[in-house]
C-alpha cells in the first residue's frame, strides 16, 4: 500500500484527533457529577484511558470527587440484573472507605472491592488484573511512584477493558512523562470547600483551569 494511502487511512482512525477539524472525538465518558468538570471534560471523565489525578497527600476531596461517578457505574440494580453488573475496584486507597458516606452517594457497596498492595508494582498489577478480567467498571489505584512503562501498560490495559480508570501519584510526579489521556493537578482551597482542578492534559484541548465545591472529603 502506497505510504500516502496508509496515512489517509491511519487519519480516519477516529482515536486520533487533528487540531485543524476543530473539536476532539466523541468518546465514551462518564459524568462527573460536577458540571463546571464536565464542560471542561466535554462531557466527563474518558472511558477506556488512563486518567491521573496528581495531589499532595490526602484529604483534598479527592474522594468525594469520583463518588459521583462511581454512584452511576456502581448503582445498586435489580436482583435479576445484578450479575450483569460491572464491579468497582480501589487498589490501596488510603483509607478504608467510609461505607455509611458511600452506601449515602449511591454506591452499591455490594460491587465495590478493596484490594490491600504495600508496593507501587503491586497496585498497578492488581490494577491491570482487574481490568483484563473484562468484569470492570471503575478500577481506582493510589500510587507513590510508576515507570512510564508499568503507565502505559495500564493504559493498554484500560483501553482494552473500556472502564473508567484512575490513578492517585504525588503532585510532584506531573513533571515526569506519563501516557495517561487526561491529567489533572489537585489543589485544595485554604478558605472554603472547593477544590481546585488545573487540567494539565485533556485529549482535544488545551491546559485549562477549574473548581468544583466537594464539601467535606468521604
Amino acid at each position: 500500500m502506497p505510504i500516502r494511502e496508509e496515512i489517509e487511512q491511519l487519519l480516519r482512525d477516529p482515536r486520533i484527533w487533528q487540531a485543524r477539524s476543530g473539536a476532539a472525538p466523541v468518546r465514551a465518558a462518564v459524568a462527573t457529577g460536577w458540571p463546571p468538570l464536565d464542560r471542561v471534560l466535554g462531557g466527563g471523565w474518558p472511558s477506556g484511558q488512563l486518567t491521573e489525578l496528581l495531589a499532595d497527600g490526602c484529604g483534598a476531596g479527592e474522594t468525594r470527587l469520583l463518588l459521583p461517578a462511581l454512584a452511576r457505574l456502581l448503582r445498586p440494580a435489580a436482583p435479576a440484573a445484578a450479575a450483569s453488573g460491572g464491579w468497582g475496584v480501589l487498589v490501596a486507597p488510603p483509607h478504608v472507605p467510609y461505607a455509611p458516606a458511600w452506601r449515602s452517594a449511591g454506591v452499591d457497596l455490594a460491587r465495590l472491592l478493596v484490594v490491600h498492595a504495600r508496593r507501587d508494582l503491586d497496585v498497578l498489577w492488581a490494577m491491570e488484573q482487574a481490568l483484563r478480567s473484562q468484569t470492570c467498571a471503575a478500577a481506582v489505584g493510589w500510587s507513590q511512584a510508576a515507570s512510564y512503562g508499568a503507565l502505559r501498560r495500564l493504559q493498554l490495559a484500560a483501553e482494552e477493558s473500556g472502564a473508567w480508570v484512575v490513578l492517585f501519584r504525588p503532585a510532584c510526579e506531573r513533571v515526569r512523562r506519563s501516557p495517561a489521556s487526561l491529567r489533572i493537578e489537585l489543589v485544595r482551597h485554604p478558605h472554603d470547600e472547593r477544590l481546585g482542578l488545573h487540567v494539565m492534559r485533556r485529549r482535544g484541548g488545551a491546559a485549562v483551569t477549574t473548581s468544583v465545591d466537594v464539601g467535606a472529603p468521604a
